[in-house]
């Protein structure tokens, strides 16, 4: 399977098949009693809890809704994080462990109930999940892994077939989790929080948040929402106060097509404990049987070319089930902690009514929602059993600080490598739909000729803390190396941490330099 074979353009499956409400820009100053940040299934299910509490609810959000993480994922619900829990039980003990297992699972749940309450038409489905090793040192993880299950009391079991043409060591499987179509499930979220009197806007940027008893959200606009308690729930957390939150994430993307498949699908959900991973479930579109196939996982802004991972799922795919025709493919990007737990709750001691929700690690479905149940309980003034293990104040030593040492001496050689990185073309080189980095008159600037033939120039250092932005061949976009920070070819932004755009450059300024002979 070559790039032929992938459609042109990346497109979300769940967003295509989509009808998803539109709503107006903020266009006056308000006072309610939460202001949630974020329109992805974090913040939209605290405003559906929330607002069956009765409390007056704003949620913003900076683009589109469910146009973040959330409308581009697997969506799988599960439990099943990949080898996690003997590593949990390592770091934070046993009953810590199964406390993030119990906040999953009920997060896989409660989406049940309310999808069997509401008959919301969802393609929720019940499937058992795999975990599968390829290699002996996998194998051998995946023996401590189902340890580690018997003793949390997780049910599962260590296998050593699976209903794939993949030759398997073992395989571990947790029953009874599930899949669904994200979207539309959310979409009726949307619809409850408005008939009961939440306020939604769209294109709203929040860019700071003036702190005190009761703290003030303030957009990019200039307009003023004041709350007593905002919730940050939008993937990078807009306000960092002092939790400093960019040296304790990093950004990771990952690949997905959809494909119809020569063989059947046997149903399940399977995941590789082997790198580089490989994902593989069902859906349902218009009628017929597709089969999602994701993984090939990398950080953000480093690594192969991009395009050439969406190759790496098509061939796997092509040996494993045979593919008839590729009918999407997209990327999606998920922030990871320093010690793989997601940071939920109040920003700080300090700050109690500033709440944030990141750091899912790629399983946002139940992550989320879970979070989204800890802040309802949080904001409501209920202790929570979960409320220290996701703690986003929380350090330990082991793995956090070796993890932070780690991330932040990888920033630091990304931020020295583009600042001496040579370019290897120049503007008159580039083709229809292909994008480099080039210079102008000694200085790094990105170059972007689109289908038309029109050249698009950007300044390269990242806005953030000023790591120099890489070329993203399958997005179209540029990358930042160093936090995960994604810009537009014409330099808007389209993930933070980044607040402002990229500077922009008149392309018809290029032809003025060429003919000064600028030293491109």
């Amino acid at each position: 399977m070559t790039l032929a074979g992938l459609p042109k353009h990346a497109k979300s499956y769940w967003r295509d098949s989509s009808r998803i409400p539109s709503f107006p820009q903020l266009q006056e100053d308000l006072d309610v009693d939460v202001v949630i940040v974020g329109g992805g299934i974090t913040g939209i299910t605290a405003a559906y809890l929330l607002v069956h509490e009765g409390l007056k609810v704003a949620l913003l959000e900076a683009g589109k809704l469910l146009n973040g993480t959330t409308g581009y994922t697997t969506a799988k619900i599960t439990a099943q994080h990949g080898v996690i829990y003997d590593e949990l039980i390592q770091n934070f003990g046993r009953s810590k462990a199964r406390l993030y297992y119990e906040a999953n699972r009920d997060a896989l749940h409660w989406i049940k109930t309310i999808v069997d309450q509401n008959q919301i038409d969802c393609d929720f489905k019940i499937q058992d999940a795999y975990l599968y090793a390829t290699t002996d040192p996998s194998a051998q993880r995946l023996e401590k892994e189902a340890d580690a299950y018997q003793k949390l009391g997780i049910e599962g079991e260590l296998v050593h077939r699976i209903p794939l043409a993949i030759n398997i060591q073992n395989a571990l499987v947790m029953k009874n989790q599930a899949q669904f179509h994200p979207l539309q499930y959310l979409t009726h979220l949307i619809q409850v929080i408005t008939e009961k009197g939440g306020h939604i806007f769209e294109e709203t940027t929040a860019v700071d948040v003036e702190d005190g008893k009761k703290p003030v959200v303030i957009t990019r606009d200039g307009h003023r929402i004041t709350a007593n308690e905002v919730l940050a729930c939008s993937h990078f957390p807009f306000y960092e106060g002092l939790g400093l939150f960019s040296t304790r994430l990093h950004a990771d993307r990952s690949y997905i097509i959809a494909a119809k498949t020569n063989k059947p699908f046997p149903g399940g959900m399977y995941i590789s404990a082997d790198k580089p991973t490989r994902s593989l479930r069902a859906i349902k579109m218009n009628g017929e049987e597709m089969v999602l196939i994701a993984g090939d996982e990398h950080k953000t802004g480093q690594g192969k070319d991009t395009l050439e991972h969406f190759t790496a799922l098509a061939q796997f795919g092509q040996k494993t089930l045979g593919l008839k025709e590729i009918r999407y493919r997209w990327s999606a990007q998920d922030l990871v902690t320093l010690d793989q737990v997601p940071y939920v709750g109040k920003i700080n001691d300090s700050q109690p009514h500033i709440l944030i929700a990141t750091g899912y690690r790629k399983w946002g479905m139940s992550n989320g929602t879970a979070a989204a149940l800890l802040l309802r309980d949080i904001v409501m003034g209920k202790k929570s059993v979960h409320q220290d293990l996701f703690a986003p104040s929380r350090f330990y030593a082991h793995p956090s600080l070796k993890s932070f040492l780690l991330e932040n001496a990888n920033v630091v050689g990304h931020l020295i490598k583009g600042k001496l990185e040579l370019p290897k073309k120049k503007s008159e080189d580039l083709a229809r739909d292909e994008g480099a980095f080039i210079f102008i008159d000694g200085h790094r600037k990105g170059a972007y000729r689109d289908e038309k033939g029109k050249l698009h120039l950007i300044d390269t250092t990242c806005t953030h803390i000023g790591c120099e932005v890489e070329w993203n061949r399958a997005e179209r976009t540029w990358d930042c190396p160093c936090h995960g920070s994604r810009f537009s070819y014409t330099g808007e932004v389209l993930e933070g941490p980044a607040e402002k755009p990229l500077q922009q450059y008149d392309y018809t300024m290029l032809d003025i330099l060429l003919s000064e002979d600028s030293g491109y």
